[in-house]
């Protein structure tokens, strides 16, 4: 893993690259679009939100999670574009996954912690198209899962 790194003046720290815990890649570059696999609320190893959103976590608490998993995409992002993030010219698409009860109704709530973030580090090219669902399991009982599509240079 890398160290945590400074992304803006603004502030936002990135934490370590996370290492892919199955056969996939967790970021890939297609004909001027970057895809990111989906990432949890992990601080490096640390999985900092296990459980279930309306149930062990607030919906506030469920917002962090979800910020956390952008900041993931975007230390993926960073070490992919060697710290140039001028090379995004939009975020097209933000997918995100809330374990929840069935009855749980606040999913696109709980991804604007991870929308906001986009916005904040991105500006203008953080606005994106975007799906919320919830489900009852995720990986290593993560409590929210986040993967985004960006157009770039």
């Amino acid at each position: 893993m890398r160290e945590a790194v400074s992304v803006l003046p603004c502030g936002v720290i990135l934490p370590p690259v996370s290492v892919p815990r199955g056969n996939y890649t967790p970021i890939l570059s297609c004909d001027g679009f970057l895809f990111v696999a989906g990432q949890g609320p992990r601080w490096g190893d640390d999985l900092r939100y296990k459980g279930v959103v309306g149930k062990d976590f607030s919906v506030e608490e469920g917002q962090q999670a979800a910020r956390l998993c952008g900041l993931n995409i975007l230390a993926h992002v960073w070490h992919f574009l060697e710290g140039d993030l001028s090379r995004i010219r939009r975020l097209v698409r933000v997918a995100g996954v809330v374990r929840c009860s069935e009855d749980f109704e606040q999913q696109a709530k709980v991804l604007n912690g991870a929308s906001d973030l986009f916005g904040e580090v991105l500006g203008d090219a953080g606005c994106h198209v975007r799906i919320a669902t919830g489900t009852s399991s995720l990986p290593s009982g993560m409590a929210v899962e986040v993967e985004a599509m960006f157009k770039i240079d």
